[in-house]
């Protein structure tokens, strides 16, 4: 059985929904559903019931669903073990959100010290995916912000940041020294795409209205551009006031509004010395006061 299969399988069984199952797995609808009328035609069987409220477990699928599960788990197992014996190593990092920059060559020269021959490729996620496709498995370490669902996921602080409101330079709003988050809310705010995780979608938003006017965004860069040629307003991080600077474009530190964490997320049934070592490595970097473990 295709393995793609099986973690479709899993996540319409998670969700109960195949349209929350395609957001989680960053897939369109149809190929979710194809590669779902694929396994249950070479099983040769019905593994859902479609109900008002989105998917139900057939007999046949609540037996699956244990089976797949073990399947991938010793799918994951195996892929650790190999990679984790082949020399040199190349560890990807995913980042979200423009997470800790600033601790890259602290954490390259920590790293070294300990594990000198592992080599680290980074992965920018858009800001779509608070876990920089770690549960896609695209990356084997994800440098994010908080918060998101971490269901099955094994979470690290290494410290805050706090937020600022992009607006546009000629906006009253971008005279003041600083201003309150509430007073973004009469302003048309870039929005993140339906599917995206609730959590990271209300925190940006600051709990505002989710259907409220505004242009959908991606990446930073398109979230700058609704500012600059749409006059939106919405909230990134402190370093993207370094980061992002430019004409038309101001950057107001924000109050009433929690700061981000930045954090490290790696996946909790998957045990790997050298990913601990990246973690680590990051951790002291960040500094002494970071949360460890």
């Amino acid at each position: 059985m295709d393995l793609r299969a099986l973690r479709c399988f899993v996540a319409v069984a998670e969700e109960g929904h195949f349209g929350r199952a395609a957001a989680r797995l960053h897939l369109a609808q149809p190929p979710l559903s194809r590669r779902i009328r694929d396994l249950e035609a070479d099983l040769g069987c019905r593994l859902f019931d479609r109900v008002p409220t989105g998917a139900r477990l057939t007999p046949a699928g609540e037996v699956l669903l244990t089976e797949a599960r073990d399947l991938l788990e010793r799918a994951e197992r195996a892929r650790q073990r190999v990679r984790g014996s082949e020399a040199g190593r190349i560890l990807v990092l995913g980042t979200a959100a423009g997470a800790g920059p600033q601790v890259g060559p602290a954490a390259l020269a920590a790293l070294r010290r300990t594990r000198p021959e592992v080599r680290v490729r980074l992965r920018e996620a858009p800001i779509t995916d608070p876990t920089a496709g770690l549960r896609e498995g695209r990356v084997d370490l994800a440098l994010t912000r908080l918060p998101f669902d971490t269901d099955g996921l094994t979470v690290r602080v290494l410290g805050e940041e706090a937020v600022v409101a992009a607006v546009p330079a000629d906006d009253p709003l971008a005279a003041r020294p600083r201003l309150h988050v509430g007073e973004l809310a009469d302003r048309p705010r870039f929005r993140l795409p339906p599917g995206t995780d609730a959590r990271w979608r209300g925190y940006w938003l600051a709990a505002g209205d989710d259907d409220a006017p505004g242009p959908v965004v991606a990446t930073v860069e398109e979230c700058l551009h609704t500012v600059l040629w749409e006059g939106a307003v919405g909230l990134l991080p402190a370093g993207a006031a370094r980061k992002y600077a430019r004409p038309g474009i101001a950057f107001v530190p924000v109050d009433g509004h929690p700061p981000s964490r930045v954090v490290t997320v790696r996946r909790t049934a998957v045990s790997d010395p050298l990913v601990d070592a990246l973690a680590d490595a990051l951790a002291a970097a960040a500094g002494p006061d970071a949360p460890r473990g």
